[in-house]
């Protein structure tokens, strides 16, 4: 059997809508920051508008939605979803406070006490040099961490 990438005899790739349970505020939000940096690094236009491009990437994420099947419903290659989704996630990552800011700032509030909870945000298998793989949860995913006073 051989490996190919064009479509079988007789059919057409089929695109579908699906519901993505986020706020506007939250991909109002993504798009801000995505303009914002393309204006700061003096980008020219890209094939999508920002509006556009976080709705892709907050479906791969919510959703984990195959990036080959995003880039073919939006026409774009399939190099430039996990790209974008590389940036956006670098955007967001740049908001977060750095943990030795977030406790000096927890104990000028007075706080005493600190846990640190986390999360697994479940991915699809990343192929590359990061192993993301949970063996608690035998899945592949992020550990979210977050200090809470």
């Amino acid at each position: 059997m051989t490996k190919t990438k064009e479509h079988a005899e007789g059919t057409c790739p089929l695109v579908y809508q699906c519901r993505l349970p986020l706020s506007t505020r939250t991909v109002n939000h993504l798009a801000e920051l995505l303009r914002r940096h393309l204006k700061a690094i003096r980008s020219r236009s890209r094939i999508l508008p920002p509006g556009k491009i976080a709705v892709i990437v907050l479906a791969v994420l919510r959703h984990d939605q195959r990036l080959a099947d995003m880039a073919g419903g939006n026409h774009v290659s399939e190099s430039t979803v996990p790209r974008w989704r590389d940036e956006l996630i670098g955007l967001l990552a740049a908001q977060a406070p750095r943990l030795d800011r977030a406790l000096k700032k927890i104990a000028k509030q007075g706080g005493e006490v600190v846990l640190i909870d986390g999360t697994l945000i479940p991915t699809q298998r990343c192929t590359g040099k990061a192993d993301n793989y949970s063996g608690k949860h035998r899945r592949h995913g992020l550990h979210f961490l977050a200090p809470a006073p």
